[in-house]
């Protein structure tokens, strides 16, 4: 072994160990947090790390993302160069041609030489755009984060040039032994040095400044924005597999609790925590949030990255004190209450983020805190939690009036049926707001001409639950849902049928998690079906309309093309499409319980969709939710577009 090959080694194994070391920590941070499991369907865990990291399926849903795939995979290849060289340095002889052969060992390296320049274009291609373009998501508040990431980049671009610089010192050094042919990057530069030095220095000073540059950012990695690269891949492993943005169960009969909600850095689970190391500061969830996107003080970007500096700036001291150690709280100077409260619970953002962070249930965690330990939250949901406490709706009505909406239309009731295929579940839009009662009397018409057998609860149906749920009173969420429970339970039917999403989200995925299974169907789903038998003709009125998704419906749900071909079924005419659709549909503005909140910063967000409407020519709007339909009409309203423009509910143009 040569002397420059034991001081390697000697160097080689301090970084490593100064490596293990700080993912030690890493991960007895992560202990901190409190037990969830995420250790079942190991296979479906496996595939969404080869989908998802190897295939970077989700970076490559934006063209910028063939920037972040090119410099992925050429410091792969710039990696196994670099294992190549030191084991070369650390014992002569080694090497992948003595390893794989001449030809393999040719081939990774004519794969590093290419993948090389890429990088070195892609680089400058990403600061063209983070310094001229400076698209939103590049658009961060933090100058640290700003600096360290040109800093990182410029450090990539230097080791591109360095590995070049050795390759090519390495040709000189041996001509006759290299095929340049598999270097061709490499020759290049080969002939760009050849006279300037002799190559054996010149090989020697480049190749030790670019391991020296490789084992600083082992050590830098873990205290910079790209620590994600050892979060990212455990956290996709350990991805939710099931319904997106579905909130955690609450057990109230913990007596040990002595709070509920989040508010410090233990509340939170070791995946949630493990969430802070993954985020990549893409500001690919801040460029879609349509809270931020209409200047409210939400970024979840900003979220997830002052929570992780509150993490990293207290774990030592958790850790050193363990139970007795007192926490930072996060809500105040880290998270703001201005924050917790602007989230729609859209979930745009995490369909978005490439190591699927889960922005929403901290969120909402966050707002349990608030809700049901502090007691504080917006004025204007005081009288929502009580009328949902006595009359088991939002709305200040008199639960006795539930089913007045159905007066005349000789409407089944379950009490009376006790069995039928079909439950139609009318909610509270459907029971006490005007175009609700519009859209539930229009699906009675058409049940009882498609001859369905179907009854409602009637004034035993209460609210079920998702807006308390979701403004962050599980308390009141879970006595909604277990009394609704109690009363379905009474009857013997087939079907769910709802005209919300937020309902249907509800029942489908979440209602589970009480004991509560039964078939659900939204009504773009089932009136689509009695089209399908013959059972549904539309009229046709030769109006130009667009359909707006419904986050909980489409993105939530992937609902997305039912709706359209109902619409195309109906013979309603010209149908537009939103730029922003399906499953990057733009929030109406209403979920989150953000419906019964006042919205005094920045530009309302019904309004903003109203304004693509509008730009798109249209004189009909379709939704399939009755929450997006009051957005709708409210944002029509404020443009004095009402008479021009209609809003109707799906079952509506049949």
């Amino acid at each position: 072994m040569t002397a420059d090959g034991i001081a390697l080694l000697v160097i080689l194994l301090g970084v490593l160990s100064a490596f293990a070391f700080v993912l030690r920590l890493l991960v007895r941070s992560l202990k901190l947090g409190k037990p969830e499991d995420r250790f079942d369907r190991w296979g479906e865990r496996i595939w969404s790390v080869i989908v998802y990291v190897g295939a970077q399926a989700r970076v490559l849903t934006q063209l910028a993302g063939l920037g972040h795939f090119i410099i992925f995979y050429g410091f792969v290849f710039i990696s196994l160069g670099t294992f190549e060289h030191i084991g070369g340095m650390i014992s002569p002889g080694f090497s992948y041609a003595s390893i794989f052969g001449a030809k393999i060992a040719g081939m990774i390296s004519w794969v590093q030489d290419v993948l090389g320049l890429l990088v070195l274009g892609a680089i400058i291609v990403s600061l063209f755009r983070r310094f001229v373009l400076k698209p939103l998501r590049l658009q961060i508040d933090d100058p640290k984060a700003k600096k360290e990431a040109v800093f990182i980049l410029c450090l990539i671009f230097v080791l591109i040039l360095l590995m070049f610089g050795m390759k090519g010192a390495g040709i000189l050094m041996d001509p006759p032994k290299v095929d340049r042919a598999y270097a061709p990057v490499s020759a290049v530069v080969a002939g760009l040095i050849d006279g300037k030095a002799d190559p054996h220095i010149l090989e020697r000073v480049f190749a030790w400044i670019h391991h020296v540059i490789i084992f600083y950012f082992l050590i830098f990695i873990p205290f910079s924005k790209h620590i994600h690269i050892l979060g990212a891949v455990p956290n996709i492993f350990f991805r939710n597999l099931g319904p997106g943005g579905t909130l955690s169960r609450m057990d109230f009969e913990d007596e040990s609790a002595e709070k509920f909600g989040n508010s410090e850095v233990r509340d939170f689970t070791w995946k949630q925590l493990l969430d802070l190391y993954a985020c990549t500061e893409c500001g690919r969830c801040q460029a879609v949030c349509p809270a931020y996107l209409t200047e409210k003080p939400l970024s979840p970007f900003r979220v997830i990255h002052m929570m992780r500096g509150h993490f990293v700036g207290d774990r030592q001291k958790l850790l050193e004190g363990g139970e007795e150690a007192e926490a930072t709280p996060i809500i105040g100077k880290t998270v703001t209450e201005d924050e917790i409260w602007a989230c729609t619970t859209c979930g745009a953002c995490m369909q978005e983020c490439p190591p699927f962070i889960e922005h929403v249930q901290k969120i909402v965690d966050m707002r349990r805190y608030l809700v049901m330990t502090e007691s504080s939250f917006p004025h204007e949901m005081q009288p929502v939690f009580r009328n949902m406490e006595v009359n088991y709706n939002p709305w200040s009505m008199g639960f006795s009036t539930r089913a007045d909406w159905a007066e005349g239309l000789d409407v089944p009731v379950a009490a009376e049926k006790q069995e039928f295929d079909v439950l139609f579940w009318v909610g509270c839009s459907g029971s006490f707001d005007t175009s609700g009662q519009s859209v539930a009397r229009a699906m009675v018409e058409i049940l009882k001409r498609a001859e369905v057998d179907f009854a409602i609860l009637g004034v035993e149906e209460m609210c079920c639950g998702e807006t308390a749920r979701r403004m962050g009173n599980e308390y009141l969420a879970q006595t909604l849902i277990e009394a609704n429970i109690e009363n379905l339970n009474k009857y013997r039917f087939n079907r769910i049928l709802t005209t919300c999403p937020h309902g249907f989200n509800t029942f489908s995925v979440e209602y589970p998690q009480f004991g509560y299974e039964k078939t659900v169907v939204h009504h773009s789903q089932f009136l689509l079906e009695l089209a399908a038998a013959g059972k549904l003709a539309g009229t046709g009125n030769g109006s130009k309309g667009v359909y707006h998704d419904s986050c909980y419906l489409g993105r939530y749900n992937g609902i997305i093309d039912e709706p359209r071909e109902l619409i195309k079924r109906s013979g309603a005419g010209e149908l537009a499409e939103f730029g922003r659709r399906g499953k990057r549909s733009f929030c109406c503005g209403a979920g989150g319980g953000r419906m019964w909140m006042e919205e005094t910063i920045g530009k309302r967000i019904n309004e903003e969709r109203v304004d693509e409407a509008l730009a798109l020519g249209v004189d009909t709007i379709y939704t399939a939710c009755p929450f997006c339909m009051t957005m709708f009409e409210d944002g029509l309203k404020a443009r004095d577009k009402e008479e021009e423009v209609k809003v109707k509910d799906i079952a509506e143009i049949f």
